[in-house]
């Protein structure tokens, strides 16, 4: 019963977190000073009775109220409006772009939670030493440092100066296929993966390092170093997978969260992905586009928030309790 209470109580207020972003996601792009059927007409000089007809078209004659319903029921049913700019279907354009977006980020945060896990635990297990102090002082510059500028650097050094990888991009060449495209695609996508990479790697080797330290201090490890246990193995079955579970919940969240980096590092390296069709349609005042990808970017932080509560409350049986 305290399992099902804590899952319903963690459940509920994703729920209502989602209900609130889709509350604020209606009332941020109506109190906006800029009327997107106007800056629509001036862009396309529009007549009286073609600016009339977008204003019904998009429901923006309807008393508020009204259009909050229609919004909700819209966005349930998956139907994220049309963009103002190409006539497409928001649903459409960002069916388009989530997947280099996904490829990218997902690769990103893999590489950067297995390389800050091994870094955090063993500078953690060997507290003092010249890796550990190497190693601390790397990941704090790195956590610290913002994700455009570092970047923009690793673009003018290995694509000015060296010229070892494309600028950017997601492709050469749409004819390439099959082993030569993966190659090239990949070949395309590192310069912006490391950024990515380097740039959460810090977060992770913190963490993992503080976490490791604590656990460290704990009866249950020094029981086990008392009964002769051999260091390495204290490390792998008793200190590493209690220090962990901090660390985990870091990792589920920053996939949600991490797509929100990923906006100013596919700007950076032209990478066609939702972050800078984001920035495009910022530009261009693409209202619908921008609230679409508003809604999907708050929806994977809920998502990842409430699968990141789930599990450590399940590792950890005395959050369940609490």
């Amino acid at each position: 019963m305290g399992s099902q209470r804590y899952l319903l109580r963690k459940v509920l207020h994703a729920l209502l977190t989602l209900l609130f972003v889709l509350f604020a996601n209606f009332v941020l792009f109506r109190i906006l000073p800029s009327d997107p059927v106007q800056l629509l007409a001036r862009s396309q000089h529009l007549s009286a009775e073609d600016v009339a007809e977008q204003i019904s078209s998009l429901g923006l004659d309807k008393p508020i109220p009204e259009q909050f319903v229609v919004y909700i029921r819209q966005t349930l049913t998956g139907d994220l409006g049309v963009s103002l700019r190409s006539g497409v279907a928001v649903t459409e354009l960002i069916g388009e772009r989530v997947g280099p977006t996904i490829l990218l980020v997902g690769v990103a945060t893999i590489l950067s939670t297995l390389f800050g896990l091994w870094i955090g635990i063993r500078g953690g297990w060997r507290r003092g030493s010249a890796f550990d102090t190497s190693s601390l002082y790397s990941s704090l510059v790195l956590y610290s440092m913002p994700e455009g500028w570092l970047g923009m650097i690793l673009l003018l050094f290995f694509a000015g100066v060296l010229g070892l990888f494309p600028a950017g991009g997601y492709s050469s060449s749409q004819t390439i296929t099959g082993f030569a495209h993966v190659v090239d695609v990949a070949n395309h996508m590192f310069l912006p993966c490391l950024t990515l990479t380097l740039g959460y790697i810090g977060e992770y080797a913190i963490v993992m390092r503080s976490s490791l330290i604590e656990v460290m201090n704990e009866d249950f490890v020094m029981t086990a170093r008392a009964k002769g246990v051999r260091d390495v193995m204290v490390r792998r079955r008793h200190a590493v997978p209690n220090a962990l579970l901090p660390t985990l919940t870091l990792v589920f969240l920053s996939f949600g969260f991490v797509l929100g980096g990923a906006i100013i590092v596919e700007t950076v390296f032209s990478w066609p992905g939702l972050g800078q069709r984001t920035v495009t349609a910022i530009g261009q005042r693409d209202y619908p586009f921008i609230q679409g990808a508003f809604l999907l970017l708050s929806a994977s932080v809920i998502v990842f928030n409430l699968i990141a509560d789930i599990l450590y409350g399940y590792l950890d049986p005395r959050v369940r309790e609490s």
